[in-house]
């Protein structure tokens, strides 16, 4: 379940110019997916409290440009504070955000988190995938919000720690939950409600998205869950089952159900032809429901890669986007 196919060639062809589909080789149609209803959030009175930077500012350097108008993708170090774990993070604004209609408002964080190892690079920040172009495109046609998007790096050394905080090992759940989301802050403005928080994670890091807004639903309120693993499975867990335990999202949505809320909302992505469709689809069946609302796009003859799940990623974009909160335009 570990292993995600990240290598595949940028195709050069107009065949990845289909509606949705950015600049990236893969053949993405978002033609169907239909424009965002409105919707009230969680804020108290559907006024959601907008957080400006906080600072300490990050120094970025550039990675790439992914828009005639200037946006970039950009990376820094930071320095987790919580968990103490110092890491590389890309980030990306969309274009909304640097228009002056929107210049008072918070923008919603979707923090990405790649498969295999995500170390010492996520691959959503690359030009294969074009996430970044995508969202700028569907955005701009009111299917999905326009998120910034923020992508840690997720397994250091290249060990799996199940994006949770293993003893003996580096905080990587605080690492994903507090130190990620503090970034974000301390440079962009957000929102202070988890109407503007969500996950998106492949494979290791769809079981680490997954867990986070199981774990911590007062924080976010949605994840996109590609391929995930369903259950914590680090070797380094051995000696610590009740710990591995309180990560296990079987036992989180368990709990979450008998508190009765928040409620969340999880968009699964499975490629028909997985070694993971039994596992998801029965913990869709077993653990979701009331409170943990959850829809699943299974791609036909698709296999465990994010070539695979970008394929529904407008789909599952506009899902979570209906339940969360985009930017206000000043009147």
């Amino acid at each position: 379940m570990k292993c995600l196919r990240v290598g595949a060639a940028v195709s050069v062809v107009a065949l990845g110019l289909l509606a949705g589909c950015g600049s990236g080789g893969d053949v993405v149609d978002a033609s169907s997916v239909p424009r965002l209803r409105a919707h009230a959030a969680d804020a108290i009175n559907g006024k959601p409290r907008v957080v400006p930077p906080r600072g300490p500012r990050s120094v970025f350097t550039p990675f790439r440009t992914t828009g005639d108008d200037g946006t970039q993708v950009v990376t820094t170090k930071w320095h987790g504070r919580k968990s103490g774990f110092t890491g590389d993070i890309w980030a990306w604004v969309p274009p909304q955000y640097h228009q002056p209609q929107y210049a008072k408002s918070g923008f919603p964080v979707l923090i990405a988190l790649p498969g295999a190892y995500g170390y010492p690079f996520n691959y959503w920040a690359g030009a294969p995938f074009a996430l970044e172009e995508r969202i700028a495109e569907w955005s701009k046609q009111g299917k999905t919000l326009p998120f910034i998007v923020v992508m840690p790096v997720l397994n250091p050394a290249k060990k799996y720690y199940d994006g949770s905080d293993i003893p003996g090992q580096p905080k990587m759940g605080t690492w994903l939950t507090e130190d990620v989301p503090d970034f974000a802050r301390a440079n962009f403005r957000t929102y202070g409600s988890r109407d503007g928080w969500a996950f998106m994670g492949s494979s290791s890091g769809g079981f680490a998205a997954l867990k986070a807004v199981l774990k911590q639903p007062g924080k976010f309120k949605a994840a996109i869950v590609n391929g995930p693993d369903t259950v914590p499975d680090s070797p380094m867990w051995q000696g610590y089952p009740a710990e591995m335990r309180a990560n296990d999202p079987r036992h989180l949505a368990r709990q979450l159900a008998a508190r009765g809320g928040p409620e969340v909302y999880l968009a699964f992505e499975l490629g028909s032809k997985e070694d993971a469709v039994p596992d998801v689809k029965r913990f869709i069946s077993e653990y979701t429901g009331g409170p943990i609302h959850s829809t699943l796009f299974e791609i036909p003859d698709g296999v465990h890669s994010g070539h695979t799940y970008i394929q529904r990623m407008a789909d599952s974009l506009h899902w979570i986007s209906e339940q969360m909160q985009g930017p206000l335009p000043s009147v």
